[in-house]
């Protein structure tokens, strides 16, 4: 019996990146659906941008502090700098954006358009010279299919709209109502831009990790000067003292939600299964969002959904498992070329680059 317990408590720990996974798709999907009610009372995104970020690095800075107190490299002037134009492009810039399209569309468009950001930040690294394609193998031509299939699927989603799926009955939740705020062509820009501007961050982040290899202290930088970065914008876009102020419950429980837990309990999920099992992995369960935001805006919200952005959205997610499978077939091969390598010298160590990957 003893033997049949260690089995089972070896095979539910090696199981543990996949629920941990699971369970931070599932806090990113409650999140869509509390933001857009928010939203729709009135609260401004830029606003909301500002509150939970700047929470967010609250929460995040004791952890950093404690944890990496031995392993935290010295911030010099040019190093704050380059976090300040990282936290500028990745919130003051991305964020904002993105969460500002959610109130123009809906919550199943925007989660479909986040899965394009690994093959547009794929494009990105091509571009850079940073990817490196081999049009003679399946690996290669995995990856530059997957990207077209899933840059298809985006067109699909913005040019054709298709017959509509009958709603239920009756809504379980009510959100609110959008009409007064939607506007598809506007949304629709803002999300792609900002889907752009992300895949860029991804690279950014890239470089200034190696310089500041403390990943829980970066983040709580780029949170509160992004945070801040945020409110010097909203002051200057919105003059309206009025809209600083959290008039409801539902506003509160978006800033509160946002902030302490994607911006904090979410994050730590992703970085300690990203630590043990790479990014790829974690990139792998984004399209599960996608799913259960679908699912539950069609039959919990009663949101209208459109076949065209169905296939569309389907489109996105079998491109982007294309482009994984790619991208995780070359890092076999390239963990198979470093093994020979070191079994011939046996004193020599190799080390890949490091790579992240963060959520809004």
């Amino acid at each position: 019996m003893a033997f049949d317990i260690r089995s089972a408590f070896s095979k539910m720990k090696r199981f543990k990146p996949h629920l941990l996974m699971i369970m931070a798709q599932m806090c990113y999907t409650l999140l869509y659906f509390i933001t857009k009610a928010s939203f729709n009372k009135g609260l401004n995104p830029h606003v909301y941008v500002t509150y939970r970020h700047v929470l967010g690095g609250l929460v995040v800075s004791p952890f950093a502090y404690f944890l990496e107190r031995k392993v935290r490299p010295k911030l010099t002037l040019a190093l704050f700098l380059e976090i300040f134009l990282l936290s500028l492009l990745g919130i003051g810039f991305t964020v904002n954006m993105y969460f500002a399209s959610l109130r123009y569309t809906s919550t199943t468009f925007v989660t479909s358009m986040v899965n394009t950001v690994s093959s547009l930040t794929f494009i990105v690294a091509v571009i850079l010279r940073m990817e490196f394609v081999d049009v003679r193998n399946p690996r290669g031509i995995a990856k530059i299919v997957g990207t077209i299939i899933s840059l298809a699927g985006v067109m699909i989603m913005i040019l054709y709209k298709g017959q509509a799926m009958q709603r239920l009955k009756g809504d379980l939740i009510h959100i609110g109502n959008n009409s007064t705020h939607e506007d598809w062509i506007k949304g629709s820009i803002l999300t792609v831009t900002s889907c752009i501007s992300w895949s860029v961050w991804y690279i950014m982040q890239g470089f200034t990790l190696k310089k500041y290899p403390a990943q829980l202290s970066l983040t709580v930088w780029i949170n509160c000067i992004g945070g801040a970065q945020s409110g010097v914008f909203t002051v200057l876009i919105q003059h309206k003292p009025a809209a600083w102020s959290i008039t409801s419950a539902i506003d509160f429980l978006s800033i509160i939600y946002g902030g302490a837990v994607c911006c904090g309990l979410t994050l730590f999920l992703q970085l300690y299964c990203i630590r043990h099992k790479g990014p790829v992995f974690v990139t792998i369960f984004n399209p599960l969002s996608t799913v259960m935001v679908t699912t539950l805006a069609y039959f919990v919200a009663g949101e209208k959904l459109y076949m065209g952005r169905i296939l569309g959205g389907a489109m996105v997610i079998a491109g982007l498992y294309a482009l994984l499978w790619g991208k995780e077939k070359d890092q076999e091969c390239i963990n198979t070329q470093q093994k020979s390598v070191l079994n011939k010298e046996p004193g020599k160590q190799i080390s890949s680059p490091a790579e992240t990957e963060e959520i809004p």
